[in-house]
């Protein structure tokens, strides 16, 4: 893949994709969403539509629009019509409570707050709590309209795409939310590789169930989709009978999710020993660690690789890949996408030798542009010469490929010994009773820590913490295996399917 050219031909902006394929083919199916399909050139229509609402409800370049919903193609819109007028757009989840809906606008100093009440009940009352009117998308639909916030003040806009075209809000495992600036750069450089190493055409048609809100759905899934030509099918939130309907009756050829998704439909099928009777092409997860015990068990009932990727919100988000031509049998996280450079380093900040694991720095086009109002913050994460610190501890094979050994802040020592919960982690999920699980360290009076594992448990195969324990055993050094094993219902999870750790270690640190 030719890089600097790639990069020279990206469009100045986001919404240069539904021109294009508008122009070039019309007539495409490009969204579909509860039985209602838009070709490409009636996504243009009502992303001109949209533009000039924005512009009517006093939306300026550089202004913040907070758009509060769930996936459909009204968001999909506004995406483009915010980028076409210079407006960051801020995708949040209407599932968010109200102080966080509020946390966020304040913050951002959002020009106005939209709600798409049509594909979610959440957005529908926080448009009510704030005394939201009607507007409407022609093409689209209604959508509601928050007031005019007159002390925003609109951000200098730049020439050329490094103008930020998004800011999205992290879940953030510690709990504590940061604004990400991505540009249009960021953004259409991640959709076009990710849509060229996929081998997407005008023909695929692509499960949009991740949150737009989120990077991996706006920029992998959304985004990589439509720089295709290809068709998107949105779904406002995950189900098992929605997936497998649409595996039937929409054919689906791509199947992007995150691991839970895929645990969730093994345990609703009870197992993998009636494969499913698909058109898939592929499938992909990602947004936190695939058990190779659940890779094997996936592809087994879709009957095709199910590859893996290792991103992040602030590298737009992809770093790395399984490719098409080469699935892995191992729990690696592919091999880092053309363009993006990595280092494996000590606490020193100096490469680690070969295959030793190490703290993970990344640069290349898909850097975000920082941390909105927090220049401390974007320092401490940033290194001299572009790099940026993912924070995660790696090691890299020999033939480079990633695996990802943990999250350098969830390091638990125990008694003087590193415990990298992503190991335990991976060595319960592989017990056949655990969906997923979840492990973090709770810290003693005298400085130690203890491991403490949360799971969730299939109820048609149930096991004791006994049981579990005694699995652990079998694979785990003494040190590793948790102090105790609670079994939840489900774990607290964010819309796309992300664990919420600082929820759990919280909880631990409470029990104490």
């Amino acid at each position: 893949m030719d890089i600097p050219a790639l990069l020279a031909h990206l469009p100045a902006r986001l919404s240069a994709i539904s021109i294009y394929w508008a122009t070039r083919a019309p007539d495409a199916p490009a969204l579909h969403e509860a039985g209602r399909s838009w070709t490409y050139a009636q996504l243009q229509h009502s992303v001109e539509s949209a533009a000039q609402l924005l512009r009517q409800l006093d939306v300026r370049a550089g202004d913040r629009l907070m758009v509060v919903g769930e996936n459909c193609a009204l968001q999909v819109a506004l995406i483009f019509a915010a980028a076409s007028i210079d407006a960051w757009i801020v995708n949040v989840n209407a599932r968010l409570s109200a102080r966080e809906i509020d946390t966020i606008a304040a913050h951002s100093s959002a020009r106005r707050m939209l709600f798409l009440a049509g594909a979610s009940p959440e957005a529908a009352a926080h448009a009510a709590r704030l005394g939201a009117a009607s507007a409407t998308v022609d093409g689209m639909g209604e959508l509601l309209a928050g007031d005019l916030n007159e002390a925003a003040i609109a951000e200098d806009t730049v020439p050329g795409n490094e103008q930020v075209a998004a800011l999205i809000y992290t879940t953030g495992t510690t709990g504590q939310s940061k604004g990400v600036m991505l540009t249009h750069r960021n953004l259409l450089f991640i959709a076009a590789v990710s849509s060229t190493l996929r081998g997407l055409t005008s023909s695929d048609r692509a499960y949009g169930v991740l949150p737009i809100s989120h990077v991996y759905g706006l920029a992998s899934v959304a985004l990589g989709t439509l720089y295709a030509g290809a068709a998107l099918y949105l779904v406002p939130r995950f189900s098992v009978d929605g997936l497998l309907a649409a595996l039937k009756d929409d054919e689906l050829t791509i199947v992007q999710g995150v691991p839970a998704m895929y645990a969730k439909l093994l345990q609703t099928l009870g197992g993998a020993d009636t494969p499913l009777p698909t058109r898939l092409r592929f499938a992909y997860a990602g947004g936190s660690p695939l058990a190779p015990s659940l890779k094997h068990e996936v592809e087994k009932l879709l009957g095709t690789a199910l590859h893996n990727g290792y991103g992040m919100t602030e590298s737009a988000p992809t770093i790395s890949q399984t490719r098409l031509e080469t699935p892995r049998l191992d729990d690696s996280v592919g091999m880092p996408i053309p363009g993006v450079e990595v280092r494996v380093v000590d606490v020193t900040g100096q490469d680690v030798a070969p295959g030793e694991p190490g703290e993970l720095w990344i640069r290349g086009p898909n850097i975000m542009a920082g941390y909105y109002r927090e220049p401390a913050m974007t320092a401490a994460t940033m290194r001299d010469g572009g790099w940026l610190n993912t924070g995660d501890m790696a090691r890299q094979g020999p033939d480079g490929a990633l695996f990802i050994v943990g999250r350098t802040k969830e390091l638990i020592i125990r008694s003087g010994f590193n415990v990298y919960p992503l190991e335990v982690e991976t060595a319960l999920n592989a017990h056949a009773s655990v969906v997923q699980s979840a492990v973090v360290g709770r810290t003693l009076a005298d400085g130690n820590e203890d491991v403490i594992a949360y799971v969730e448990l299939d109820p048609r195969q149930p096991a004791s913490v006994a049981e579990l324990q005694a699995w652990l055993a079998q694979t785990l050094s003494p040190y590793k295996c948790p102090s105790a094993i609670i079994v939840m219902e489900a774990l607290p999870a964010a819309a796309t399917g992300k664990i919420l750790k600082g929820q759990l270690r919280q909880m631990a640190q409470n029990a104490r």
